[in-house]
C-alpha cells in the first residue's frame, strides 16, 4: 500500500509498527499470566491459556497487516486447504533466515493452532520474554547430556519425564510444535564446512523431533513438512523491513503420524535409527523441490 516509499522510511515506519504491536500485547500478556499463576482452579488457568493464545494470535495478525501496508511481498502457497484448527502437528520446516518466523507465522496464522517451539528451561528467566512464553504454553525442556547421565545415572529419563509434564496441557488443546532441523540458518559457507550430502539444505538433527517424539507421540496427528524458497535472494530481516523481499514459495506437505515415529528415542537405538532415515528422505524430498524451484527460475 506504502510501498512507492523510500525503502528506509519503509523499513523505519514498519519497524516502529513492530515494535509497538508487541509492547501492546506484551504487557496483558504478562498481567494475564501472573493471574494464571495465581489462581488455584484449573477451569480459570485454562480460559486463561485460550486468552493468551489469542492475544499472541492477534500480534501475529497485526504483523501481517504491517506487512501488506508497507511491502508489496507475494507469497505462493501451496498446501493450505489441507489444514485444520483442531489438529496437533509438528512443522518443520528449512531455516534460511529470521524471516523463515515471520513467513511462517503469515502463511500459517488461522490455519493451525497457533505456533510454538521447544524451548531450554534456562530461557524461562528470560526478563519479560520469559514469562511470556510460559504464559502461552510454550514446552520448556531440560535436557540432560550422556556424560552428565554417566555421573548421575539416578537422572536417566527424567528429561523425557519433565517434558511429558509439560506437555500434559496440550492433550486436550491442540498444537502446533514448531522446529528447525537444521538447527541454524543455510549459508554456504555452514554448507561447505559441513560437507552436507544436500545441494540446497544443511544435514537435519533429528534428536529435536525425536524427544518430541517421545515425550508426544500419542498426542500429535500430523507432521507439516514445510519448505521455503526465496527466488531472489535470501532476504535478511532489514531486507524485509524495508520492502525489499519482492517474492516467496511456500509448499506445505501434510504426513500422517504413524507408530513407527513413535518411541523412546533416547533409549531405543534401533528406533533412534529408523527415525533418522524418516527425517532424511524427508530431506531428500526436499532438497529435491528446492533445485526443481532453482531451475524454473
Amino acid at each position: 500500500m506504502l510501498s512507492f516509499l523510500p525503502s528506509i522510511l519503509i523499513g523505519f515506519l514498519s519497524f516502529c509498527l513492530y515494535a509497538i504491536n508487541t509492547f501492546l500485547w506484551l504487557i496483558p500478556i504478562i498481567l494475564f499470566s501472573l493471574l494464571k499463576a495465581i489462581l488455584p482452579f484449573h477451569g480459570w488457568r485454562k480460559f486463561f491459556s485460550y486468552l493468551l493464545d489469542q492475544m499472541a494470535s492477534n500480534w501475529v495478525a497485526l504483523n501481517t497487516i504491517n506487512q501488506k501496508i508497507f511491502t508489496k511481498t507475494k507469497i505462493s502457497v501451496n498446501g493450505l486447504e489441507k489444514l485444520e484448527k483442531k489438529q496437533w502437528y509438528l512443522v518443520i520446516a528449512n531455516h534460511q533466515s529470521w524471516v523463515d518466523i515471520l513467513v511462517l507465522q503469515r502463511v500459517l496464522h488461522g490455519k493451525v493452532p497457533f505456533l510454538k517451539f521447544f524451548l531450554k528451561k534456562e530461557l524461562l528467566y528470560v526478563p519479560f520474554l520469559g514469562i511470556a512464553w510460559w504464559a502461552l504454553d510454550f514446552p520448556f525442556m531440560k535436557r540432560y547430556s550422556q556424560s552428565f547421565i554417566k555421573k548421575n545415572p539416578h537422572l536417566k529419563g527424567k528429561d523425557i519425564e519433565t517434558t511429558q509434564k509439560a506437555c500434559q496441557k496440550f492433550k486436550h488443546k491442540p498444537v502446533s510444535i514448531m522446529n528447525f532441523i537444521e538447527g541454524t540458518r543455510f549459508t554456504k559457507a555452514k554448507h561447505q564446512a559441513q560437507h552436507s550430502p544436500f545441494k540446497h539444505l544443511l544435514k537435519p538433527k533429528a534428536g529435536g523431533i525425536g524427544f518430541v517424539m517421545s515425550t508426544m507421540g500419542d498426542q500429535l496427528n500430523k507432521v507439516l513438512d514445510v519448505t521455503i524458497y526465496y527466488p531472489n535472494k535470501t532476504p535478511n530481516f532489514i531486507d524485509f523491513l524495508c520492502g525489499k523481499m519482492q517474492q516467496v514459495q511456500v509448499d506445505i506437505n501434510i504426513t500422517d503420524i504413524d507408530h513407527s515415529l513413535t518411541g523412546d528415542y533416547i533409549n531405543d537405538r534401533a528406533h533412534k535409527i529408523r527415525f533418522q532415515k524418516w527425517v532424511n528422505q524427508l530431506w531428500l524430498d526436499k532438497d529435491e523441490k528446492l533445485a526443481k524451484l532453482h531451475q524454473q527460475q
